[in-house]
């Protein structure tokens, strides 16, 4: 099996993030801790464009075989066509593959056992993906929205008396990690279909990091949950 962490250079809200310090070592190190410790994986690579990035990644005890092309390395480029790539170059060198496990890099909140899940969460369901996702904490049907006027409205007037526990609970991805059969990523099949099922996090395990404010909170929220782990 086959880990997957796409780190690209180009990060423009946060410079570099993918290989910034996050509480003591490069935040790409925490996922590749994660992927190792599952014992879920034959290998762990990490598909970038970018020399320093490799180089770290090296270190950490991911191995990088290629460089990615830049075609797949812009602000525009998904998920799976990224990985797709990766599970293209093994296949062509000769590696088999049923399946391939995307862990983003900034995934710190990630553990061994989460990976382990995911995998049980795939196969016993035999679905093409499994991945990670959080609960909406607030109903997202009493949603409102600012208008051009400076007014208020409702996405969903006819909720507008429905009480919050009589709401069906919505769940967002959680941007983790993304098992998947190789054949699945192979085929380019899209990640939110029937054909996926869901790895429930808790909200204070699903913390995105797009922002520098972001950044903060992750690892104040991080140092914690270490705290109590002991």
């Amino acid at each position: 099996m086959l880990a997957v962490i796409p780190a690209r250079g180009g990060s423009k809200r946060i410079p570099r993030k993918n290989i910034r310090s996050f509480c003591g070592k490069p935040i790409i190190a925490w996922s590749i801790e994660a992927a190792r410790e599952s014992g879920c994986f034959d290998k762990v690579i990490v598909s970038t464009d970018d020399e320093e990035i490799a180089e770290v990644a090296r270190s950490a005890g991911a191995a990088v075989p290629f460089m990615r092309p830049k075609a797949l390395a812009d602000d525009h480029t998904g998920t799976v066509p990224v990985v797709r790539h990766a599970v293209e170059w093994c296949v062509g060198h000769d590696q088999i593959l049923e399946h391939v496990c995307c862990i983003y890099a900034t995934a710190v909140f990630v553990t061994g056992a989460d990976l382990q899940r995911g995998l049980a969460v795939l196969r016993d369901h035999g679905v093409r993906y499994a991945f990670t996702v959080s609960r909406f904490s607030s109903p997202i049907q009493r949603a409102l929205r600012i208008t051009r006027h400076g007014r208020v409205e409702m996405f969903h007037p006819e909720q507008a008396n429905t009480r919050s526990q009589d709401l069906e609970p919505a769940y967002h991805d959680a941007g983790q990690f993304y098992w998947g059969t190789a054949a699945a990523w192979l085929a380019g099949d899209p990640l939110f279909s029937s054909e996926s099922a869901p790895i429930v996090m808790p909200d204070e395990r699903a913390q995105d990091i797009d922002t520098p404010e972001d950044w903060s909170r992750a690892e104040a929220l991080f140092r914690l949950q270490r705290e109590r782990l002991g």
